[in-house]
């Protein structure tokens, strides 16, 4: 029995399947309805809460009832749309324009039928130069406390730079300002040129690009931010801080030329210098040309002084060396000296011939005592010598035997005698 054609088997295939409880349960053989997922979408973004948010206006679309707003991060390139009912905008004291900072209270809302995802503005508020001016404030106070404004972090600029960085907006008069006036302090000016947005949204991520790249550059010694003047809020970009800390950041000097003299963005306080015009930044970073060419014509002046007075100086000292006695006489040393040398040669003849006379005298009596002992002259006053046969001399007379051969030794010549007899008479005695 076939039980597939029966009723109740029938009944079995044509059920639908069971769908899946979650997304991630779908599959290609059980996916889901468009509907169930544009419902769950539509849930899940209800869920979400509504956030305040800040941006500028670049496009307003005004309709009966219903006004289309894009806004625009003030720093990233973000933007979204923004549905504002009429009464939100009714709320408003003057109507909104491009170019406006606001903060909005933006609640998500999903269209089911279209699947279009927009959000909604709940309120919306234009923000005032009061709280600007509190939020700069607060900023300042920071960053003045962290130290970024200290003066022991500024660094100086270089007296003669090789290549000037400058970062201005495109085809600007603050561009011209400053090439312009350090040209004509400085013909040889180089310059390394950055065109950025300076105003609204980006500019300030703009500007820090262009000064990273410039700073990232071994050949430019200083760099320029510049731009001309304008109202509080297009100079709100010059303020960010994301744009303040990478000035503080950077290697090289950097140079604030912001507006004129009474506009002071914070980046006035973080830059190296602060010019109060672009026109006087171009005056700063060089030096000028002719004052340049002055000083060196009175510094060489001042050396050519210099010189010639150490010349004077040690002409004179010259002169007084040779007015000196040793140069301008210098025999009369060499007669002094030859002087003393005749007087010690006479003094020192007359030592030594007077030591040789005393020497003299004293051989002489020396010879005389010498000559007085020696035995010759014993001899010569008529003495004389007995020697026996070996040579002694005979002082004892009974030493002596009759018949012995005696020597006896004159004063001149000698005897041989022969002993006939002796006796012990003593020299005196009868």
């Amino acid at each position: 029995m076939n039980t597939s054609s029966s009723p109740e088997g029938a009944g079995e295939q044509e059920r639908p399947p069971e769908l899946p409880k979650l997304a991630r349960d779908t599959t290609p053989e059980n996916p889901w309805p468009l509907s169930t997922l544009s419902h769950a979408l539509h849930g899940w973004v209800q869920k979400a809460p509504d956030a305040w948010v800040e941006g500028q206006v670049i496009e307003v679309n005004q309709r009966a009832r219903v006004s289309y707003v894009t806004l625009r991060d003030l720093q990233e390139e973000v933007s979204v749309n923004v549905t504002l009912f009429q009464r939100e905008m009714a709320r408003l004291e003057r109507p909104l324009e491009r170019g406006s900072r606001v903060v909005v209270n933006l609640k998500a809302d999903f269209y089911v039928k279209t699947g279009r995802l927009s959000m909604l503005g709940r309120d919306i508020r234009p923000v005032g130069l009061g709280d600007l001016l509190e939020r700069l404030e607060r900023l300042r106070r920071a960053l003045a406390e962290e130290g970024l404004f200290d003066p022991a972090h500024k660094k100086r600029l270089p007296v003669l730079p090789h290549r000037v960085g400058l970062v201005t907006g495109r085809n600007s008069d603050a561009e011209k300002d400053v090439v312009r006036n350090a040209t004509n302090r400085w013909p040889g000016v180089q310059f390394e040129i950055r065109e950025v947005p300076v105003q609204g949204s980006g500019s300030a991520r703009a500007v820090i690009g262009a000064l990273e790249e410039l700073d990232a550059m071994a050949e430019v010694d200083v760099i320029v931010i510049a731009r001309g003047g304008g109202a509080f809020e297009d100079l709100l970009s010059f303020s960010e801080e994301s744009l303040l800390r990478a000035v503080f950041a950077a290697r090289t000097p950097v140079v604030s030329a912001i507006g004129h003299e009474n506009d002071q963005p914070l980046l006035d306080h973080v830059a190296d210098v602060r010019a109060s015009t672009p026109t006087d930044a171009g005056k700063r970073v060089v030096p000028d040309v002719h004052e340049e060419r002055l000083r060196l014509g009175q510094a060489r002046a001042a050396l050519d002084r210099a010189v010639g007075s150490l010349i004077e100086r040690e002409q004179q000292g010259l002169a007084t060396v040779r007015s000196r006695p040793v140069l301008s006489q210098p025999d009369g040393m060499i007669l002094v000296r030859e002087e003393d040398l005749d007087r010690w040669r006479t003094r020192a003849w007359t030592a030594t011939n007077s030591l040789t006379l005393r020497a003299q005298d004293s051989v002489a009596q020396m010879r005389a005592r010498v000559r007085a002992l020696s035995p010759q002259q014993t001899l010569d006053r008529g003495y004389a010598v007995v020697q026996t046969a070996d040579g002694s001399v005979l002082t004892d007379a009974s030493r002596a035997q009759v018949g012995q051969q005696l020597t006896v030794r004159l004063a001149a010549g000698e005897l041989g005698v022969d002993v006939t007899g002796t006796s012990t008479r003593q020299p005196g005695e009868h």
